[in-house]
């Protein structure tokens, strides 16, 4: 098989991990050689629950016993579908009260847009520098790293940058500007929290020229951070929440949410504003609706926090210089990129997954399943641990 995967599979880096999966279960992926690996990843944030989580694997086969696709998504009155937008809503601030699901984080990127330039009848965006918002060609274009970006340019006009934390560069939020969209946390960035009220002080700025905040949500949202949504942290409500990954429990959804009176747009002048034939597809949403109750139910935003000062607790090595982040979405900051990559892989031989992110190699993602148990946690602490002291001794 690993040699029909480099034969016959288009590539996405030049050198994948490789691993050939057999089986996953609860905070372990097995390979075909019947190893275990601590999942410290779960499917970059993806997997809240896990894998193989039995609420949602059982909400999965009790919806395909009850039906399918049926029709092009806002037609039908589809259960798993409203179900799961009002739970989203209800777990929302008040003004954000109306639910768009898509296929994924990316198409909720572009949606988002599309109501901003709706609302507001204007065309400029703006965004932050060493941002990441999704691989279409609009959400590429208010991702703010140019070596991502240059092979495909031309993108969608219209974009401004600004730098994340630079209150000054709020000057170039104008009257021109229809929306400004950040991450709450920057992700691909090295997990970056804002600081000193920032994303306060952007919300204040896009009031005064009536311009919308979009948050994206897609990694922060659905409890890693300890609160259902990232921005709760940080004493900001946004016009529009985009969100995805972690939202469907290992399952490919994105949906982006505003307020009744904005997305009622979308549907007149014209008809059919943002439409999608796949989008909140039933399977999908039962799952997405699953994992979002199971998360509420099992006071999972709360364990995040606690998790997270278990790690803190743990992972005091003279080889990380900083952890950042929040909750369970946590970077291990090291010298340099090559050190990183050999504990990653260090940490691989060892039965730990870890990854890097995108745009800061000094960095090793740590997000596992927010129902990682304390001694799993643990334990994949100590391998980090032993893994470092066997890359410096190399």
């Amino acid at each position: 098989m690993k040699k029909d995967f480099f034969k016959y599979q288009a590539q996405t880096s030049p050198h994948p991990l490789a691993i050939e999966i057999s089986h996953a279960k609860g905070s372990y992926i097995y390979d075909t050689d019947g190893k275990a690996h601590l999942d410290f990843v779960a499917g970059v944030s993806a997997n809240s629950l896990g894998h193989n989580n039995s609420k949602v694997t059982t909400a999965i086969k009790n919806q395909l016993d009850a039906y399918s696709h049926v029709m092009v998504y806002g037609e039908f009155i589809q259960k798993p579908q409203v179900a799961l937008c009002k739970i989203l809503a209800e777990n929302s601030p008040e003004n954000l009260n109306s639910v768009y699901i898509t296929n994924s984080g990316t198409e909720a990127t572009e949606g988002a847009l599309k109501l901003a330039k709706r609302v507001t009848s204007r065309s400029e965006i703006i965004a932050a520098k060493n941002s990441y918002h999704g691989n279409t060609m609009g959400a590429m274009s208010v991702s703010g790293v140019e070596r991502q970006n240059q092979a495909f340019r031309p993108l969608v006009p219209g974009s401004k940058f600004i730098e994340f934390n630079n209150e000054a560069d709020l000057e170039k939020i104008t009257h021109k500007t229809a929306a400004v969209i950040l991450e709450t946390i920057q992700g691909g960035a090295g997990f970056i929290e804002p600081q000193n009220d920032f994303l306060t002080k952007v919300k204040k700025k896009c009031d005064e020229v009536c311009a919308l905040l979009i948050l994206d949500e897609i990694q922060t949202g659905i409890g890693r951070t300890g609160t259902f949504w990232g921005f709760e942290n940080y004493n900001v409500i946004p016009d529009i929440i985009i969100t995805g990954k972690g939202l469907g429990g290992g399952m490919p959804i994105g949906a982006f949410i505003s307020s009744f009176g904005m997305m009622g747009l979308l549907k007149d002048n014209p008809k059919l504003g943002h439409i999608s034939t796949f989008a909140g597809h039933p399977v999908i949403a039962a799952a997405g609706n699953a994992t979002v109750t199971e998360i509420l139910d099992q006071n999972l935003l709360a364990e995040s926090v606690r998790k997270e000062q278990i790690i803190r607790k743990f992972l005091v090595h003279d080889a990380i210089k900083e952890i950042r982040g929040k909750g369970l979405m946590l970077a291990l900051i090291v010298e340099t990129p090559d050190i990183a990559a050999q504990i990653i892989h260090q940490c691989l031989k060892n039965g730990l997954i870890l990854f890097f992110l995108l745009f800061e190699g000094r960095a090793m993602r740590v997000s596992p399943p927010l129902n990682i148990s304390d001694q799993d946690l643990e334990k994949g602490c100590n391998i980090i641990l032993k893994s470092m002291n066997e890359v410096i001794k190399q």
